[in-house]
């Protein structure tokens, strides 16, 4: 395993990071516990959730995923071992409507983090989406609704970053990040907290894969020039670039099979760049999975690459993504593919 170091963390974390929001919807409470002793003796010390999952977001199962942590790290006594990330959710059905940035529901919301998760603190703290509307979750323009929405009326930027910062006074948490924010929302707020003396984000989790790469056009160089970590996820579009789809299959169980609200992955444009990089993969001998992760595992500005799974075999596999490196005749075709078929799924 490869490990990179993050501003305010002491332990360098893992390269590939355990995504796990399928725990508490495909998979049970063993299975959680099995993906997470695996992942821990491959070397993955980097764990990701969030108090929204599992996902699809279900009221009725909300906070299942970080019990099942929790019971993991009751069970074992081995949560010291690991970097842990969660997030606040702005959803209407948590915390009673709680869905502000304000310093009254982040720590609400910290508070059932921690009891769900059973430890007394969280490595990195995230910000699940922006409060204000932007274009994130598959919006590719910037709308004219997005555009008359005034900030006002919103938590203010420097509320939320004194309320972050004051949670790491406490302990309770060690850093804090983004996630599906955009470049002016980031600069943003690494502008207010540096004018203000705050400690600023050092992550930022945001979707990148073959069929998404529109953090290289606004974000990489912020994360290269103000040392901010991309946690990249969804790097296999939900499935899509495991070549499990093609030809309009639908595997029994498989996460598109079950949920139809992901059909950015399976539009014409991201059907017809996935055959590529499928003929990619078997001309060069490769799996298309491990190929198109070692790719997100090459790019430079990428701290660690979230990948899920819902098979202790689907989760070696793609961790063994680590060990792939790609060979130039590989990256030129991908390349080639993404110059004419750029970004089909945002």
């Amino acid at each position: 395993m490869q490990y990179q170091k993050l501003p305010q963390i002491n332990e360098g974390v893992s390269k590939i990071c355990l995504g796990t929001m399928t725990w508490g919807q495909q998979n049970d409470e063993t299975q959680a516990h099995e993906q997470m002793d695996m992942a821990l003796s491959e070397g993955v010390n980097f764990w990701d959730t969030a108090e929204m999952y599992p996902s699809p977001p279900d009221k009725d199962k909300q906070g299942d995923t970080e019990r099942f942590m929790g019971t993991w790290f009751n069970r074992t006594k081995q949560r010291n071992k690991v970097v842990l990330a969660s997030k606040i959710s702005p959803m209407d059905f948590l915390r009673d409507g709680q869905t502000r940035f304000t310093a009254e529901h982040i720590s609400s919301a910290i508070d059932g983090n921690l009891e769900r998760l059973q430890t007394d603190y969280i490595d990195i703290y995230q910000l699940h989406w922006p409060e204000r509307q932007a274009n994130f979750f598959g919006q590719r323009g910037y709308t004219e609704e997005m555009a008359a929405q005034s900030l006002e009326g919103l938590t203010p930027f420097l509320e939320t970053i004194q309320a972050l910062n004051d949670e790491i006074k406490k302990g309770r948490i060690r850093a804090y990040g983004l996630s599906n924010d955009t470049a002016w929302g980031l600069m943003r707020y690494l502008w207010e907290a540096e004018k203000n003396n705050l400690i600023a984000p050092i992550t930022v989790q945001n979707p990148y894969s073959l069929l998404n790469r529109l953090y290289e056009v606004n974000m990489a160089e912020i994360a290269h020039r103000e040392n901010v970590g991309l946690l990249a996820y969804s790097p296999l579009g939900f499935g899509v670039l495991s070549g499990k789809y093609l030809d309009g299959k639908r595997p029994e169980g498989a996460r598109l099979t079950m949920y139809d609200r992901f059909a950015r992955y399976v539009n014409e444009q991201a059907k017809s760049a996935t055959v590529q990089y499928a003929k990619i993969a078997a001309d060069a001998g490769l799996d298309m999975a491990q190929m198109s992760l070692a790719f997100v595992n090459s790019r430079p500005f990428v701290t660690s690459n979230i990948i899920g799974a819902t098979s202790t075999e689907q989760l070696k596999s793609n961790i063994d993504s680590i060990d792939l490196t790609l060979s130039s005749d590989v990256l030129d075709a991908i390349e080639a593919v993404h110059t004419q078929q750029p970004n089909p799924s945002p």
